[in-house]
């Protein structure tokens, strides 16, 4: 009966962690560039039985265990805006922005420039090129994104291309070890390694939507509450029988 009850509180804590990866899934849905997360189960074998009068080897009682929550840094859709300063990235690459906790990581490209002509994100924090910030004259106009990050405008009446810097595209060969912060940054672990992205590309005028897939999601929210409901009652049940058994002992007459 103890092994039940353990069993299930066991389970009950992982679908508790379970469910709040989930809500936050659904919560950044509409989130540009976010990610996903996933989590990973395993199974804990454990006997508590230690007499030496069983007739047969101790049972091992199998508990539920959360090992770890990993990213998914699986492509999310892209989306044409025909803005010029949202930009969607091919492949496994970060844009890399300063904040005031250090340089940071992210995949959201609905980018702006800044009062002070400086090439920001949605959150204002600014992002690097691969000779620092980006920054944008007041004449500047006809912004122009490469594929390679390469940023060029036109000056004033100039018919000339200008060169404003190249975006600072990064890759990690243990992408893993990422910390995810709130405002969708990635934060450097112990072990992830900024290198530059030689292979990933730049679209202009796009922006990579949540890859959180809704119906599944949702889909699983309810499997979660639907398995919780039921071990809440199960153990409810077990508990009854512990109250029941032990009233019933009570009335044993000596």
């Amino acid at each position: 009966m103890q092994n039940t009850l353990l069993v299930g509180l066991s389970k009950q804590m992982v679908l508790e962690r379970q469910m709040d990866v989930v809500s936050n899934n659904i919560a950044n849905m509409n989130t540009n560039g976010y990610k996903a997360d996933r989590s990973l189960f395993q199974e804990y074998l454990s006997s508590n039985a230690h007499e030496d009068n069983f007739a047969s080897a101790d049972r091992r009682v199998s508990f539920v265990q959360d090992r770890a929550t990993f990213h998914d840094f699986s492509q999310g859709p892209t989306e044409e805006t025909k803005n010029p300063l949202d930009v969607a990235i091919d492949g496994n690459a970060f844009l890399v922005v300063q904040t005031p906790g250090g340089e940071r990581y992210t995949r959201e490209g609905n980018l702006a420039i800044n009062n002070r002509g400086q090439l920001v994100t949605a959150s204002g924090y600014q992002v690097l090129g691969t000779a620092g910030p980006i920054t944008f004259q007041q004449t500047d106009h006809d912004v122009s994104i490469a594929a390679d990050g390469n940023i060029t405008v036109l000056e004033g009446t100039s018919r000339l291309d200008s060169i404003r810097g190249k975006l600072r595209l990064v890759s990690f060969a243990q992408a893993q070890r990422l910390l995810k912060e709130g405002g969708n940054l990635y934060a450097p672990g112990e072990g992830a390694v900024a290198q530059p992205a030689t292979k990933a590309q730049v679209r202009q005028g796009f922006i990579e939507k949540s890859n959180v897939n809704s119906v599944v999601e949702m889909s699983r929210m309810i499997e979660i509450t639907r398995t919780y409901t039921q071990i809440a009652s199960l153990l409810q049940q077990q508990s009854d029988l512990h109250k029941s058994a032990i009233e019933k002992l009570a009335d044993v007459p000596n």
